[in-house]
């Protein structure tokens, strides 16, 4: 009956408006959620079969909800170095707990990078869920297989312990006078052994004949250590008073190896001497510049994260340790994925297959720290859709009412 089809197509714009004002609502109330990607309710018309010629009876309506994850929001600057924005396609590979990870526990994927550090040191956006990355290795490099979710890690930069870094290389800038009226002052650079602790490494020069001078190379307190080669070391120099040689090698890259008396429990350390910038002038004595690279022993104060997604430590001794780097997972239709709580989403079929891919590197997007997605929402849409909506709810709603008062008439026929 073409009447009670009318009331049932009325029916159906009520449920499918309903839906709308619910996809509506969800997006101003998430205007602000970081990454946040709007919900839209589509309309599609459904189709009775005509049974008799004719006559026609409606079919009404459905709401068919559309996701536009794959959408990029606006990139906005933030003041929290542990804040992480994606420009351009893939998603952080995130998980609800930290340590203790196995292959059966949920892999989730989102794009809301407003990442911090938690009580325990892992890095946990505002839904608690923990960043994953692929941890470095002892060589500092990291293996960054594009299929296997258990080669990443929850990212923690707490359990770190302080980091040392021995003294490797030696800068010498200075001048010893041509004349040698006076003995040149031991030239005094301080090293740091493998431990941590700070020795002092003395260079004394004498002059043997003109442009040749033997330099002694030694620590103090003398006991501390044996060096090698033995002292004393062969410095010869160029008639215009520049470095020519130091013990018959060069000047920029003259090695010593460092034996630590035993009490001390140390390994042995090799140092490169670069005296390139020694002069021979006829002035006065001098040290400029004297520069190594050692550090002592530091403690985190800062994490900051690069545009390839490399998760480093900062130390309060000028020292920087990398801790993992962060992947980014693609799927051919980021569409199709699932939405679950903490505006991330779910792997499904329809999303395609997933990879994992370095930040910027094979289509995925770049990282970009201290920097968070917006939300795609944009207000003066959603509130004109609003309106259209409250007027289609309440169209549908008088559609009802016309095809009552209609058979109401047809009732009163009989009557």
């Amino acid at each position: 009956m073409s009447i009670n089809s009318a009331m049932l197509a009325g029916v159906s714009g009520l449920v499918a408006n309903s839906s709308a004002l619910a996809a509506i609502s969800d997006n101003i109330a998430n205007v602000n959620t970081v990454a946040y990607k709007r919900t839209q309710v589509n309309f599609a018309n459904v189709v009775t079969a005509q049974a008799v010629q004719g006559k026609y009876s409606a079919g009404g309506v459905q709401g068919v909800t559309r996701q536009s994850i794959s959408q990029q929001g606006l990139i906005q600057a933030s003041d929290s170095s542990t804040d992480l924005a994606i420009s351009g396609d893939g998603f952080f590979v995130v998980t609800d707990k930290g340590g203790n990870l196995t292959a059966a526990d949920q892999r989730l994927y989102t794009r809301a990078g407003a990442f911090g550090v938690d009580a325990d040191g892992y890095l946990v956006n505002d839904a608690g869920l923990y960043l994953q990355g692929w941890p470095v290795q002892s060589d500092g490099t990291f293996a960054t297989p594009p299929s296997d979710l258990t080669a990443m890690q929850s990212i923690n930069v707490k359990n770190l312990g302080s980091a040392v870094s021995p003294t490797a290389n030696i800068s010498v800038t200075a001048n010893i006078d041509k004349d040698n009226a006076t003995a040149p002052d031991p030239i005094d650079v301080n090293i740091v052994d493998a431990a941590g602790g700070k020795h002092t490494l003395r260079l004394s020069f004498t002059q043997t004949s003109v442009n040749n001078w033997s330099m002694t190379a030694e620590t103090v307190p003398a006991t501390d250590a044996t060096i090698t080669p033995a002292s004393p070391i062969a410095v010869t120099f160029n008639t215009d008073g520049t470095i020519n040689t130091v013990g018959g090698m060069s000047a920029d890259d003259y090695g010593l190896s460092v034996a630590w008396d035993p009490s001390l429990g140390l390994p042995t350390q090799s140092l490169s001497l670069d005296l390139g910038n020694v002069t021979q002038y006829d002035e006065a004595s001098s040290v400029t510049q004297i520069s190594q690279d050692g550090a002592g022993a530091g403690n985190v104060v800062a994490i900051e994260v690069d545009e390839d997604g490399v998760v480093s430590a900062i130390y309060d001794n000028n020292q920087v340790r990398k801790v993992a780097k962060i992947g980014i997972a693609t799927f051919p239709n980021a569409d199709g994925l699932e939405a679950v709580g903490g505006n991330a989403y779910r792997a499904t079929r329809a999303a395609g297959e997933m990879v994992i891919k370095q930040a910027g590197i094979g289509g995925s997007g770049a990282i970009s720290p201290s920097s968070l997605e917006a939300s795609t929402v944009d207000l003066s849409a959603e509130f004109t859709g609003l309106i259209q909506t409250q007027k289609a709810y309440s169209a549908a709603s008088k559609i009802i009412t016309t095809a009552d008062e209609m058979l109401d008439e047809l009732i009163n026929i009989k009557r």
